[in-house]
């Protein structure tokens, strides 16, 4: 009975809005709207700041538990903010690229280790699939721990899919990245990178989740004769 509280606690903040929040909006704002002709590089900071501050102390206040992607994305702004005010060279900022998706990697990792895998947060969740049910079967066929295997080797997927982006990250970095820090060119370089930091680095990432996803689909399937429509839940 104490169990479904707190599930329902850790759906609330979907993983759209966490990185939406977090990540996305602060690194648009940070790089289309820091030119003296828009925030400026101060204001452009301090608000970039609000929206990871913002939601992380919403959800305490829903759940008493602290958002990791709120304190990775409040660590992302003041990385990103302070090399562009101390103009910093662009190698600094390829590292800082890959240093996210790598730290999520290394947490998707270490979670394993924990009674609160990651995978639970990324795919196994109640927003995707109808858990209870799925639970319910898997201890009726006596499958629970082999199921727990399965899961372990989405998170490593999971945890591959990570690092993948941390090098894409880098890469694309060093390449766009070779005006001088401050200039003009250098900031349509940042714009640049971001717009294709979608279809180089998010669209693989979102086809290896989907992967996982259909690789604990079929072992689900497998360990409880379970259908696809009785395990996904209805859009």
């Amino acid at each position: 009975m104490t169990e479904v509280p707190v599930q329902q606690k850790e759906r609330k903040p979907n993983m759209l809005a966490n990185l939406a929040f977090n990540i996305i909006i602060p690194t648009l704002i940070l790089t289309k709207l820091s030119s003296e002709d828009y925030l400026g590089p101060v204001y452009s900071i301090v608000i970039a700041l609000s929206f990871p501050v913002g939601f992380g102390l919403l959800e305490y206040l829903q759940t008493k538990k602290t958002n990791f992607f709120s304190a990775l994305g409040v660590f992302s702004v003041i990385m990103t903010g302070g090399m562009s005010l101390l103009q910093l060279d662009p190698e600094y900022i390829a590292i800082k690229e890959a240093a996210i998706p790598a730290i999520f990697g290394i947490v998707t990792l270490i979670s394993t280790r924990t009674k609160y895998p990651l995978v639970r947060t990324f795919l196994f969740n109640k927003e995707i699939l109808q858990i209870d049910r799925v639970k319910a079967s898997l201890q009726a066929h006596d499958s629970e721990q082999d199921f727990e295997h399965k899961l372990a080797n989405a998170s490593v997927m999971i945890a591959g899919s990570f690092f993948m982006s941390s090098v894409l990250n880098y890469v694309l970095a060093k390449v766009i990245l070779v005006s001088e820090p401050g200039s003009v060119a250098f900031t349509e370089e940042i714009g640049k990178m971001t717009a294709l930091s979608f279809p180089v680095i998010a669209l693989p990432s979102t086809i290896v989740l989907f992967g996982v996803l259909f690789y604990l689909l079929h072992h689900i399937q497998k360990l409880t004769d379970l259908k696809a429509e009785d395990i996904f839940n209805e859009m």
